[in-house]
């Protein structure tokens, strides 16, 4: 049986929304979907690097709620 974990990156846009994209790992690949437009992508590497690529381009959404 395969686990599957979950987690997210969210960053907000200059008009104070929220984006998010979801991360969930099952086995060695990585699956993002985007709550905000439905944009879903496999990765094996780097996926919250590439989910914080879509947001910045397809959002515009750069601050980061952590710092």
């Amino acid at each position: 049986m395969v686990s599957m974990t979950t987690s997210k990156v969210s960053r907000w846009d200059g008009h104070g929304r929220e984006h998010v994209v979801h991360v969930q790992r099952s086995g060695v690949q990585r699956h993002l979907r985007c709550d905000t437009c439905g944009w879903r992508k496999s990765a094996q590497f780097l996926p919250w690097l590439k989910a914080e690529e879509h947001l910045v381009l397809e959002h515009q959404a750069t601050v980061d709620p952590r710092a």
